[in-house]
């Protein structure tokens, strides 16, 4: 016997929203089709604000600092 029904899902089990003509104890075999959408996968929040600070007033203050610090810390070059 094929039946089709709605179910709802609820802490990890599937409670059905209408009756069901079966002997307590049958097992079924069940195929989901849902109809909300599919939750959509997390996104790394690191490459979510990827270059956000690329042309602001700080980022370019932190190149130049990082910069000297860089020359700084290299020393003078050595001559020939």
């Amino acid at each position: 016997m094929t039946q089709t029904i709605k179910a709802r899902y609820h802490s990890g089990l599937l409670e059905p929203l209408e009756p069901l003509e079966l002997e307590e104890g049958s097992e079924v075999l069940i195929t989901v089709n849902s109809s909300s959408p599919a939750p959509t996968p997390r996104k790394d929040p690191t490459l979510a604000t990827a270059g956000a600070f690329k042309d602001s007033a700080e980022w370019a203050e932190y190149e130049k600092e990082l910069e000297e610090r860089r020359c700084r810390e290299s020393g003078p070059e050595a001559g020939p």
